[in-house]
């Protein structure tokens, strides 16, 4: 099946360094995106309803961008947070790409828009 890259845009009332926070911090990762987070150096592990994945941090600047790869995923697929201050409006926009089957797209984004939605409201906004 093909796989294909999503792109999903949202906007935040929070800075980029609390969200920067609830993206890397087992404690706020746990709040929005999965049952249980585990981080050793590098490595992440983040498990749902009893299914583990893990992902490499192949990329980091605090703030503005993380880049996981998946460890059972091709080489260049990845899933990516980009993090932009909005001066004229003073909101953060958080842009993600991530990878899935052609076919799963939609569902892709319903899922996002979903852990999105529940991000919101574990940071207030």
């Amino acid at each position: 099946m093909k796989r294909v890259s999503i792109e999903l845009e949202f906007l935040f009332k929070a800075s980029p360094a609390i969200l920067y926070q609830f993206l890397t911090q087992p404690s706020n990762l746990v709040r929005w995106f999965c049952d249980k987070a585990d981080v050793e150096e590098e490595v992440f592990t983040f498990t749902w309803k009893g299914y583990s994945e893990t992902a490499e941090l192949v990329d980091d600047i605090e703030e503005e961008r993380l880049r996981f790869h998946w460890t059972d995923a091709p080489k260049t697929e990845y899933l990516e947070y980009r993090m932009f201050h909005a001066d004229i409006t003073n909101e953060t926009i958080l842009q993600i790409t991530d990878f899935c089957d052609e076919l799963d797209a939609k569902d892709q984004r319903a899922l996002w828009t979903s852990q999105i939605k529940q991000l919101r409201i574990e940071i207030g906004g």
